[in-house]
């Protein structure tokens, strides 16, 4: 492995090299498409494995629905193909022959589910209902760049119907919350919930809630949504339903999804000079161990050693013994700390002598030697400090480039210089958010619950509430 560009310095060179040194993904042959390699693969299933069982628990069914949608179904919605318009790719022609209409492959699925939910919806006693799907789209994206941005994604989107807009509000903030609770206690992750601007919405959406991460290198990441549809696609579609009261009703909709940028974010906000660093929650490997030997008799007895002590903890942690003879040990621990391993146990045979192993973790926290009938329990407790540390390190990163400013005549130059989420007021006029852009910046999230600001960082009028701007991915 080549050693990596200066995180502090070329942070876009160090997240790619990372990547690919790391065996997360690899280039493929389609522009802007990547391979997802089993090491990134499995950091995915990991994730989806919390997220899965959080969208069950609250009581959502999976469901697939297909890959190509007419394209007149995007048309019924105006905003709506408005909004995917640039990114949308278009199947004209299948079986040797011209298309009678084009089909989109899906650069979402609100509309093929919109037209399901109008087949299956007839009477309030229906509602609500509550559909996930795991998925791959496309959008056909100009700049791509690993995980972050790419022509085709995996991801999750939940649908949902309900009888009354109190209830789908509720089902559209308990989502958000459940997404920020895998951030916070699962990537360790501070995320930042709050609303997007009217013109940051997502395209026929009365309201879009987003959670925010903010890199290491000071830019934000949208990490996923929530919006709350209310009627406008259920009227494109014709979704209605006989009330309480027997008379004809449009219900409200939602809809919700992270993607497989969660796996990227984790890269960008852990990762070090020595390559990533996992949360044991979501790591392949949570601990590895390093057997170290000269003689034949030796090796026989650490790897049996090796062998009990990952059969006797392989149910409660991922445990990997790297074995191989031809790669020294030094080697061996450059190579895991790449791929952002949370533990090494190494044995030798002076710790073998002695009753002992040594724990190396992925933090720096340092080594530690701890004897073998107290192991179990230093494995197990060691990760949980681990995880723990992570979201303290990396609610301290954001904090310290959390920064108030009343006004963009001193935000935008700082901003120019010192990347970083900046808290203003704001009036919400789309024309004060345009003014952003010449410092490459965009509002990321409204904090309605917040006003430390009184009037608008670009004009005079009476702020509404507090906005994070940031430069983003």
């Amino acid at each position: 492995m080549n050693k990596l560009p200066d995180i502090n310095q070329q942070f876009a060179e160090w997240y790619q090299e990372i990547i690919y040194q790391a065996e997360l993904a690899d280039q493929s042959p389609v522009r802007g498409s990547y391979v997802i390699r089993p090491y990134g693969w499995s950091i995915w299933e990991h994730i989806k494995g919390v997220l899965d069982h959080k969208i069950k628990a609250t009581g959502h069914e999976n469901a697939s629905f297909p890959l190509l949608i007419p394209l007149s179904f995007l048309q019924k919605e105006a905003e709506h193909i408005e909004g995917f318009a640039p990114e949308v790719a278009v199947v004209t022609h299948a079986g040797g022959k011209e298309l009678e209409e084009p089909l989109v492959i899906r650069p979402t699925s609100e509309t093929i589910i919109h037209y399901m939910f109008a087949q299956w919806i007839k009477s309030y006693r229906d509602l609500p209902v509550k559909i996930n799907q795991w998925a791959n789209v496309v959008r056909w994206e100009m700049r791509t760049r690993p995980f972050l941005r790419t022509t085709e994604f995996h991801w999750q989107e939940g649908h949902t119907v309900h009888e009354t807009f109190q209830e789908a509000k509720e089902e559209a903030e308990l989502m958000l919350s459940e997404y920020v609770d895998l951030c916070r206690n699962y990537l360790a992750i501070p995320a930042i919930a709050g609303f997007k601007s009217a013109a940051e919405r997502f395209p026929g959406a009365d309201e879009t809630m987003t959670f925010e991460g903010l890199m290491q290198d000071g830019k934000a990441l949208q990490m996923g949504t929530s919006h709350l549809l209310s009627q406008s696609f259920a009227k494109s579609f014709n979704i209605q339903f006989q009330d309480r009261e027997g008379k004809l009703a449009y219900p409200y909709l939602t809809s919700w999804g992270t993607t497989t940028r969660l796996v990227g974010a984790v890269v960008m906000v852990h990762g070090d000079q020595k390559g990533l660093v996992l949360p044991p929650k979501i790591a392949p490997i949570q601990m590895v161990i390093v057997p170290i030997f000269k003689t034949p008799e030796d090796r026989d007895k650490i790897l049996n050693l090796a062998h009990e002590i990952k059969n006797r903890l392989k149910d409660s942690i991922r445990i990997h013994i790297d074995a191989r003879e031809e790669i020294n040990p030094g080697n061996k621990y450059y190579h895991w700390e790449m791929k952002g391993v949370p533990l090494r146990l190494e044995i030798g045979p002076r710790d073998l002598a002695q009753n002992q192993v040594v724990l190396a973790d992925r933090i720096g926290m340092g080594k530690k030697i701890v004897a073998l009938d107290a192991l179990d329990q230093a494995i197990v407790s060691t990760l949980d400090i681990i995880q723990q540390e992570m979201l303290t390190r990396a609610t301290a990163r954001r904090d310290a480039l959390w920064f108030k400013e009343a006004k963009l005549a001193t935000l935008g130059p700082k901003l120019d210089t010192n990347n970083g989420l900046y808290q203003t007021g704001w009036c919400q006029l789309m024309e004060c958010e345009q003014e952003l852009k010449q410092y490459k910046a965009t509002t990321r999230c409204l904090l309605p619950d917040q006003k430390t600001f009184e009037t608008c960082f670009n004009c005079d009028l009476q702020s509404i509430c507090d906005v994070l701007v940031a430069k983003a991915y």
